[in-house]
Order: C-alpha cells, then sequence, then structure tokens
C-alpha cells in the first residue's frame, strides 16, 4: 500500500519546570498529542514515533514561567496519502450511490457511484448488498471486503479519503491478487504496486526494530496497533507477529 513513510525530523519539546523530574514522561506527552492528526510541518498524519534526546543541557526560556526546550531527535512513521496513490482499506457500508471504506482503522474514505468503474453492478438479495463483476463472476465487493483504490482527493482535517475504482488494478484486493499469480499480464500500474508493497514492508521493519528495542512501550506504537489489529491485509502478518511477540 502506498501512503506509509518515515521520516527524520529534529525536534524541541517545552517541558514545565514543575516535569523536570519526570522528563521522559513529559516529551511522550507532547508527542502523543500528535498522534493521528495530519501535520503540516511532517506533511502526513502521525501513526507513531521514536524518540531519542540530542542534548541533555535544556535550554531554559525567559517569561513568567520559564519553560525549557528539550531537543530530540525523532523518526516518525507517517500516513500521508496523496492523489493517484494506491490505497487499501475494508468496506464497512454499502449503498447504490457509494462504497465506504475504513484506512489503517482510522481514516475514512467514500467512493461515489461515478468513481466506480460500469464493470461493477450493484445488487440486493435478501438484505445482502454488494458489487458484483460483470466481466469476473468472482470479482466481488461487499461489507468486509479488503479493496485496494486510487487516492482522489484527501481532507487533512478530517482525515477523509475520496476514492475511485475507476482503474482497471483496483478493487478486492483477494480477486486482484489471484488474478495476477494466474498469470496475467504486469502492466504498468501493477508494478508500481509491487514496488509499493516492498516499500510498505520496509516501513513495516523499520517499526518492528523498533520493536525489539522496547518500542512497544511506547503509547504511540500501542495506539497504531490497536487501530490497526483488524485493517489491511497488508499489515495483518506483521501485527499477528507483533502480538506473538507481546
Amino acid at each position: 500500500m502506498e501512503g506509509l513513510k518515515v521520516s527524520d525530523a529534529n525536534l524541541i519539546v517545552y517541558v514545565h519546570p514543575s516535569k523536570s523530574n519526570k522528563i521522559s514522561q513529559a516529551i511522550l506527552r507532547e508527542l502523543s498529542s500528535l498522534l493521528f492528526k495530519f501535520s503540516e510541518t511532517f506533511d502526513g498524519v502521525v501513526l507513531a514515533y521514536d524518540v531519542s534526546i540530542l542534548d541533555k543541557n535544556a535550554k531554559i526560556l525567559s517569561g513568567i514561567h520559564p519553560y525549557f526546550g528539550v531537543s530530540l531527535k525523532a523518526n516518525l512513521l507517517l500516513f500521508s496519502p496523496k492523489p493517484n496513490m494506491l490505497l487499501e482499506g475494508k468496506v464497512v457500508k454499502l449503498t447504490q450511490e457509494s462504497i465506504h471504506v475504513i484506512v489503517l482503522g482510522f481514516s475514512s474514505a467514500i467512493i461515489i457511484d461515478e468513481d466506480i468503474r460500469e464493470e461493477f453492478k450493484y445488487r440486493a438479495k435478501h438484505g445482502d448488498e454488494l458489487y458484483a463483476s460483470t466481466s469476473n463472476k468472482r470479482h466481488k465487493i461487499k461489507v468486509g471486503t479488503m479493496i485496494r483504490f486510487l487516492v482522489k482527493s484527501f481532507d487533512e482535517e478530517i482525515l477523509h479519503i475520496s476514492g475511485s475504482l475507476i482503474p482497471a488494478h483496483t478493487g478486492s484486493i483477494r480477486c486482484l491478487d489471484k488474478n495476477s499469480e494466474d498469470g496475467s499480464l504486469m502492466d504498468r500500474s501493477t508494478r508500481k504496486r509491487r514496488e509499493s508493497t516492498c516499500l510498505s514492508w520496509k516501513v513495516l521493519d523499520w517499526v518492528k526494530q523498533r520493536l525489539a528495542s522496547n518500542f512497544v512501550t511506547s503509547k504511540g506504537i500501542n495506539s497504531f496497533l490497536q487501530l490497526c489489529r483488524h485493517s489491511t491485509a497488508l499489515l495483518r502478518p506483521f501485527l499477528d507477529y507483533v502480538v506473538h511477540k507481546r
């Protein structure tokens, strides 16, 4: 899945003097306030972090309340979807006019009827709703299906994504991957997706390394795991590893 990246940053966290005997807790509390919010500074939603203090000598600020600034070096795991990127998510609702998806357990996405390619036809029978492909009877999208879709736009304030199923390489992940395994030709879009998958695994390896160094105690990774536990198929093997590790 595209949209995940790791970023290095030098930060300064301002701590109240009353917290001087609990610096680590104060720093983690400040950094936790960044989680699952879009940051213009980092151009993405902060999912997790790993920090180290650069200088043990903090700079005291002048004023009525002399806060002191602690210099940090941080590794941030960011979610930064851009137009034309491929994302993966779980379908949570279907109507004749739209498909509603949740990405990484926290970001909502909607695909309206005009952005669903013509081969998918809406059907409702005995209370069950789904979109079925007219060219491949096994290609179906219903509640609970993991799908791959194209990003049209991303609302940074409410973390809402507008998506599209127009491209041929979008739809049910299970069906798309099976077709690829059956020997379908690898076009440019497929190669790009596979390269992106490799990049995503590199991102997850980065998180795994932090777990090995007790990063799991951070509120950031715990929140990330809690929200992603039942999200994308891509993250599931990694999360199963984490649960076993813990």
